[in-house]
């Protein structure tokens, strides 16, 4: 009976000293905001968001840039940080960035190579569409239209996933909602989709014949993690808690401090 005790008092104090270690040094995310064909009004309201949930979390800090300066791993002057003293990178970008081919394969050996963390959000996959197929591949779907932007029932899809584990079999939220193209739920875990029967299927540029509208998901990408979440064209969407709470621990599991499995589901039926 005393071993079992001490073995339970050893496994509680693992995990009090893993909670320590991981909280002790802040890690570093660069978060960048720029945009080429549209400016989304929620951008800066989602940098100081990010920003607010690492310090009350004490996980992380975060860089903002709306430039492209940082995205290499060449050594900057003037004290700046390359791609080396993140983490992690969060994209809330647009359109076709003009990044040089070196920067492109920086990003990707980061991320690939690195085992680093890939964030995006919503306009993340109206990014580099004509201009960056490896990229696209990596997010794992391309911006395609945006059919609807009312209050919907999103789906969550897996509950034991750490991102998604706090939400409701279903919950409403009112934003602009995307179709995608270049996406298939067959390379990645979806964790949130729209729920079609709360929308109109009729509508002005559906395209998508197999109705399968995912939210959020999560993959690996070499030895990286990459975690996408369509929401956020709204600015009231970053202060909904329970999506505070998404980012919170899309940042920890893509900062490898939690883990889970990433085989594919099958697409939901939809009543």
């Amino acid at each position: 009976m005393l071993k079992s005790l001490y073995i339970v008092i050893l496994l509680t104090l693992s995990v009090e000293a893993a909670w320590a270690n991981e909280t002790k040094e802040k890690k570093h995310i660069l978060f960048l905001g720029a945009s080429v064909d549209w400016a989304h009004d929620s951008v800066s309201h989602a940098m100081y968001t990010m920003e607010k949930i690492g310090k009350e979390s004490g996980l992380f800090d975060v860089r903002f840039h709306t430039d492209l300066e940082l995205l290499t791993k060449e050594k900057l002057g003037s004290n700046k940080k390359n791609l080396n003293y993140f983490d992690a990178i969060m994209f809330f970008s647009q359109g076709d960035l003009l990044l040089t081919e070196q920067q492109k394969t920086d990003i990707m050996s980061f991320i690939k190579e690195d085992g680093k963390g890939f964030l995006g959000t919503h306009s993340a996959t109206d990014s580099f569409r004509a201009s960056w197929p490896e990229y696209i591949e990596m997010v794992g779907g391309a911006f395609d239209s945006h059919p609807w932007h009312q209050k919907v029932r999103i789906r969550v899809e897996d509950r034991t996933f750490p991102i998604t584990k706090h939400l409701p079999p279903i919950f409403e939220i009112t934003d602009e909602i995307y179709q995608l193209d270049h996406y298939s739920r067959s390379d990645k875990r979806v964790l949130m989709s729209l729920d079609t029967t709360s929308i109109d299927l009729n509508a002005k540029n559906v395209r998508r014949s197999d109705r399968d509208f995912a939210i959020a998901w999560a993959r690996q990408w070499g030895t990286g993690r990459v975690f996408v979440n369509l929401l956020g064209h709204r600015r009231e969407v970053w202060d909904n808690p329970s999506i505070q709470k998404i980012w919170l621990e899309a940042v920890r599991w893509v900062l490898k401090f939690t883990h889970a499995d990433l085989t594919p589901l099958p697409q939901p039926t939809q009543d």
